[in-house]
């Protein structure tokens, strides 16, 4: 190997021999060039396999509950939707069929969907406890407590909570376009029906009159 090497970078006389020694130098370079880069490749490979295994990772427990949590956003936020819907389309029903108003449109904003109330049992307890002092004295103390259970009825093979009521959502505020709203009695009339219906103050209803 020694005497290649030497022979490899020793100058020669002969052209062809030159020619030869030069081509055998450029492919022992090259080779070595291909070796580091290989060598450098799966240096940086390892480096981002071992990051990525570092990473921390969400339990899946906690996976689900964030999922779940989601998903019942998305519920209500799709209900509360549903609910102003049905809410807009009735009031504009209901207030074209006021003399002098026409072409009605109305935008409803609820703070939240439907609250249903439960049927509950108070459970109370009483606990007394005697207790002495460092004195020799005496006293007792008492330890009130109070819970609530949800009331539970069978329906079918199920249990399900036994609904006393259904709350209706407060309303945040009301908007409404309409032609004739520019008659000062008429807008009187569009902001009564409104808020006698929606049971909501007259000062979160806002009527403008719609351009033609």
């Amino acid at each position: 190997m020694k005497r290649f090497i030497e022979k490899l970078f020793k100058p020669k006389n002969s052209e062809q021999e030159n020619s030869i020694t030069n081509k055998a130098g450029y492919v022992i370079i090259l080779g070595l060039v291909g070796i580091l880069l290989i060598f450098m490749s799966n240096l940086f490979t390892s480096s981002k396999e071992e990051t990525e295994l570092d990473q921390p990772m969400e339990p899946p427990d906690k996976q689900h509950d964030i999922q779940a949590a989601n998903a019942e956003e998305n519920e209500k936020t799709s209900n509360v939707n549903a609910l102003e819907k049905n809410y807009e389309e009735d009031l504009e029903e209901m207030l074209n069929k006021i003399q002098g108003v026409s072409d009605a449109e109305v935008m409803v904003n609820l703070a939240s969907t439907n609250v249903k109330i439960y049927e509950r049992n108070i459970i109370k307890g009483q606990q007394s406890t005697d207790e002495t002092d460092q004195n020799g004295g005496t006293r007792k103390v008492e330890d009130q407590t109070e819970e609530t259970q949800v009331v539970f009825v069978r329906q079918g093979d199920q249990e399900v909570p036994l609904l006393v009521k259904t709350e209706r959502p407060d309303v945040s505020g009301v908007f409404v376009v309409a032609k004739g709203a520019d008659h000062a009695t008429v807008k009187k009339w569009i902001i009564e029906a409104v808020s006698r219906v929606l049971d909501v103050p007259t000062h979160r209803v806002s009527v403008m009159p719609k351009s033609d």
